[in-house]
């Protein structure tokens, strides 16, 4: 469960987030739409801890995560899964290697390689775990960016538009699998994009502007997908 209760954030004179409140429930997949500098890559940002709000609060699974402090904030993030619209893996690492950064830091009670691998395989890529970065298509380095989140057992996944390099097909591939991972592995998740096609697959449409929310639609009422994004496609994101 992810509640958010008046959060604000600031820098300077601008107002990113203007206190937002919502509620997501446990498995959801929730999609924040918006123009740019609307406040969804802020928002994923406070609810990820990587940058502390100015007032309000994040709670996730009964854990205010805004008052926590510097060496629970760690062990939080670790509990989160973040993938980006550019990837950021490291070029002079292998994929299998990209996967198994995260957990670098802190003693693991499973093989490292091992789950790596077994990731990699999840996400389609069995058999590329040697490749580098460069080796790599931009859908494939998407994958391995999933795999690395993933790597953490996250039951809260954060995406900051995960398909915005990518062509329209390799997006819908992306999209395929997190919808698989989310029903496989219960995971919440939580997305931030511009493209209709990738709202429409999700259960929730939020839309921000000038950091406050504006619209909030439910998708999911058993109809067809192509009569979802027919819905998705007036809402101006």
């Amino acid at each position: 469960m992810l509640r958010i209760e008046n959060l604000s954030k600031r820098y300077g004179e601008i107002v990113a987030v203007d206190g937002i409140s919502l509620d997501v429930e446990p498995d959801a997949m929730v999609a924040l739409t918006g123009p740019s500098g609307s406040g969804k890559s802020t928002l994923l940002h406070l609810v990820g801890a990587i940058e502390r709000a100015d007032g309000g609060s994040v709670t996730v699974d009964d854990v205010e995560v805004t008052a926590l402090k510097r060496g629970r904030l760690a062990a939080y993030r670790q509990r989160i899964g973040f993938v980006f619209q550019r990837y950021h893996l490291l070029p002079p690492l292998t994929a299998l290697d990209n996967v198994v950064v995260p957990t670098l830091p802190y003693r693991v009670g499973y093989d490292r390689a091992s789950r790596a691998r077994e990731l990699l395989d999840a996400v389609g890529l069995a058999g590329r775990e040697k490749a580098l970065p460069s080796e790599l298509s931009g859908g494939q380095q998407q994958r391995v960016a999933i795999a690395r989140a993933l790597m953490v057992e996250p039951k809260l996944l954060l995406a900051d538009e995960p398909t915005g390099n990518l062509d329209s097909k390799t997006g819908q591939q992306i999209m395929d699998l997190l919808v698989t991972l989310r029903k496989d592995r219960g995971m919440t998740i939580l997305l931030a994009t511009h493209e209709q096609h990738v709202a429409s697959r999700c259960d929730r449409l939020i839309r921000l502007s000038d950091g406050r929310i504006t619209d909030d639609v439910d998708l999911r009422d058993g109809e067809d997908p192509a009569t979802t994004l027919a819905r998705v496609s007036q809402i101006r994101l």
